[in-house]
């Protein structure tokens, strides 16, 4: 049992939890939950990279759970060492170090009716949670972010996704204006979600590809971006308000070209 919280072990943890650049050097990320790490023991458990559960999360299993975990091996942690590393103000027991999944353009664009997500310079981890569960419920085929966005895996990100992090494709645009080019070329028509636009968001059919550009929670779209459009849809708002909350009007557009 691991009982100092200078274990080296849990300061890797602690690392991988803070630092995107560790994560992203090792290709791993941390899950935190009970319900996610049984849904990837069940489901994905070639990618259950090592495990680590407090004695108080332990005692917690109920039979189902003690008999699932008896597939695999892990690390116990004593329940002051674990408190230490865990991000959640009331951990539930169980920090699991995951591979990350890897999608490539090419699976998000195999079928002629493929809709995708397109988000430039998202940053709140709550948003982006948010968006890839309803991505998910909502069937698009998959989610692209520019480079600057929040990092998929940060933890707050992984724990609001409920387990759609491992379930809807995702990628980050190493060329964000080059990426929506290649879409274009590949038959993709691109709507943007922006106040200035000419057209209500019920009235285009969204057949074949189609992708929706959603931008910054205070900017929206830039400029560049915008013009990449082929149309500009607008989502009517009474009242005081300026504009919705991104995860919001996303939400309501994923739907909207849902067939």
């Amino acid at each position: 049992m691991i009982t100092a919280k200078s274990n080296p072990q849990l300061k890797y943890l602690a690392t991988l939890l803070k630092k995107r650049s560790a994560r992203e050097e090792d290709r791993i990320f941390v899950c935190e939950g009970r319900k996610m790490f049984f849904e990837i023991l069940a489901q994905h458990p070639e990618n259950l990279v090592k495990i680590y559960w407090s004695e108080r999360g332990l005692s917690g299993l109920s039979d189902e759970e003690r008999e699932a975990l008896s597939a695999c091996s892990y690390e116990t942690v004593s329940d002051d060492a674990f408190d230490a590393v865990a991000e959640t103000v009331t951990p539930q027991g169980v920090l699991a170090v995951v591979r990350m999944p890897h999608y490539e353009l090419s699976e998000m664009l195999a079928k002629d009716d493929a809709r995708l997500l397109l988000l430039e310079s998202l940053r709140d981890p709550g948003n982006l949670g948010t968006v890839l569960r309803t991505a998910e419920a909502a069937g698009m085929s998959g989610v692209i972010l520019s480079q600057d966005s929040v990092d998929v895996f940060n933890p707050k990100v992984v724990r609001s996704t409920m387990g759609a992090i491992l379930r809807v494709p995702f990628l980050y645009a190493e060329d964000w204006q080059g990426t929506l080019a290649e879409l274009k070329a590949n038959g993709v028509t691109l709507y943007a979600a922006h106040l200035q636009g000419s057209v209500p968001y019920t009235e285009p059919a969204y057949e074949g590809r189609t992708g929706i550009l959603i931008g910054n929670e205070a900017n929206g779209l830039t400029d560049e971006t915008t013009a990449m459009a082929d149309v500009r849809v607008r989502i009517p708002m009474e009242g005081q308000a300026e504009s919705l909350n991104a995860a919001v009007a996303a939400a309501i557009l994923m739907y909207q070209t849902k067939h």
